[in-house]
């Protein structure tokens, strides 16, 4: 919904999609999409994994979750601070929604600025976004 239409309806944001990116991999490697599409709405906004308060990984399967993390130098202490898609849920069709919303109300919960939430897709895809406060 745009700024002004929340406006219009007395409501207020609890975040704003800052920037997005998709990114593919040789299928093969399925799981470990969001490595390129994370690198790219990194740089495309000019930010860093310093940066982010908080991460939210499309945890799919343990094994490209560990894949991920090695590839983007991330520690278990910086993602998913409630659970992942192994005990949160992965409601396929429907798993990019389920993080968004975790990590909104995490940072709202949390009065944390900035997050990032990444989501691996079937055939080697990823997307990324950051959410601000």
């Amino acid at each position: 919904m745009s700024k002004e239409k929340a406006k219009e309806l007395g409501l207020e944001p609890m975040a704003t999609l800052r920037a997005w990116a998709s990114g593919a991999i040789d299928p093969n490697y399925m799981g470990l999409g969001p490595v390129p599409a994370v690198r790219k709405v990194l740089k495309k906004t000019g930010l860093a994994n310093k940066d982010m308060d908080v991460i939210e990984l499309n945890e799919a399967f343990a094994s490209q979750t560990l894949g991920c993390m090695k590839e983007l130098g991330w520690s278990f202490d910086q993602i998913n601070p409630h659970g992942s898609g192994i005990s949160m849920g992965h409601p396929v069709g429907c798993t990019g929604a389920r993080i968004a919303v975790t990590i909104i109300y995490d940072m709202v919960h949390r009065n944390l600025h900035r997050g990032l939430e990444t989501m691996c897709i079937g055939g080697g895809q990823g997307m990324a976004a950051i959410w601000e406060r």
